[in-house]
């Protein structure tokens, strides 16, 4: 299955203290960590949504301005998928990751992407400790008006924006693969020892 691949990057990290997309695991950002996955995957072109752009270029990584910030994942959702609807691209489907993961699996990502080779599914969602992780799903770029009318409607989670999609769950999948850190307690040692602690501002996104 031929897809592109996006890191949403948009959230506010007050709970970790610092930019989490920044902090390193394994001397790599998160962020980078995801992009990577997605890369070695097989994504034909991959981007980050939201966060600094600055900063991210200078990782040599591609961004694109979240259309919505403070509205959550979703607004990151939609925005990642306009803009490979956008860019005319052949590949049909987008596989989006939160920028937070600490072992993210490329593995896993083809899986995700295979999915979609059933053209009547529209999300394949993986199913890990029995629970949907909607932030880390592969996405038809069609899904993007179904998307785009629920978020005008004022849905914001993308678990209540899918009413009107075919929604495949992929189970089987071990839980360490989705493993975040919103605190710097949730991070390997080594990398909880680096991040710097200051205050941020109230948080426009969890």
């Amino acid at each position: 299955m031929n897809f592109t691949g996006a890191v949403l990057a948009g959230g506010s990290s007050r709970r970790m203290g610092s930019d989490k997309a920044f902090v390193t695991v394994d001397g790599v950002e998160m962020v980078a960590r995801a992009a990577n996955a997605l890369s070695i995957a097989g994504a034909s072109a991959v981007t980050v949504v939201g966060g600094d752009a600055r900063r991210l270029h200078g990782l040599g990584l591609s961004h694109r301005v979240d259309r919505f910030p403070g509205d959550g994942p979703l607004g990151g959702i939609i925005t990642a998928l306009a803009h490979f609807a956008e860019a005319n691209d052949h590949d049909d489907a987008v596989v989006i990751l939160a920028c937070d993961l600490i072992n993210p699996s490329p593995d896993a990502v083809r899986a995700l992407a295979a999915v979609l080779v059933d053209p009547t599914v529209d999300v394949a969602i993986p199913i890990a400790d029995n629970r949907p992780q909607w932030l880390h799903g592969a996405w038809r770029i069609r899904s993007l008006t179904p998307l785009a009318d629920e978020f005008a409607r004022g849905t914001r989670a993308p678990k209540d924006a899918v009413a009107h999609l075919t929604v495949h769950e992929v189970h089987g999948y071990e839980q360490s693969w989705f493993q975040d850190a919103d605190r710097p307690e949730d991070l390997p040692r080594n990398a909880a020892d680096a991040v710097p602690r200051y205050d941020l501002p109230a948080p426009l996104e969890d």
